[in-house]
């Protein structure tokens, strides 16, 4: 029973979680936001984000908001996580507020970069198997994976017209992503 109820909140917190990570991620790469699928990561967003502006201005380009609701929902992400683990109050008193900030960005940064990882695996695969039908999915995996991939490819140069720029990128994460475990 604790099992299913720790999947059931780590799913869902993770959901959530992924849809501000997103949000915040789009707004960086400027995803067009008239498209289907951003327009609703902004509708699950806005209840948490609308209040936040008003408090917290962007700084230049970077939404102060969507930043302090990224890493709050990260830390009450780390907090659900432990509690449906069967790990208590008792036991989460030990942790202190930056070990929790500490974890929270350990957390994020992980994110990023599957976020990333996985975003470039479909991209590449859409370019393999429809390279000239334009979807919604496909505008957002553009967005997020060329200002990634063009200086890529300044540096690989595709061989027989195979662009292999994807397939490194997704090695040089999955080795960040050993060196954060």
């Amino acid at each position: 029973m604790q099992e299913a109820f720790a999947f059931l909140v780590d799913t869902l917190f993770s959901l959530l979680f992924f849809a501000f990570l997103l949000r915040l991620l789009l707004q960086w790469v400027r995803a067009d936001f008239r498209n289907p699928l951003c327009l609703a990561i902004v509708q699950i967003t806005n209840p948490v984000i609308m209040p936040l502006r008003r408090v917290l201005p962007p700084i230049r380009r970077i939404d102060t908001a969507s930043v302090v609701a990224v890493l709050a929902v990260s830390i009450i992400r780390v907090i659900a996580s432990n509690w449906a683990h069967g790990i208590g109050p008792h036991e989460m008193d030990l942790l202190s507020a930056t070990a929790l900030l500490r974890i929270a960005i350990l957390e994020l940064a992980r994110s990023v970069l599957q976020v990333y990882f996985w975003s470039l695996l479909l991209y590449a695969l859409l370019s393999w198997i429809a390279p000239t039908t334009r979807t919604p999915a496909g505008s957002i995996l553009n967005s997020l994976c060329e200002p990634l991939l063009a200086p890529l490819r300044r540096v690989i140069p595709p061989i027989a017209g195979l662009d292999l720029s994807a397939l490194f990128a997704m090695i040089a994460i999955q080795f960040v992503l050993l060196l954060l475990r």
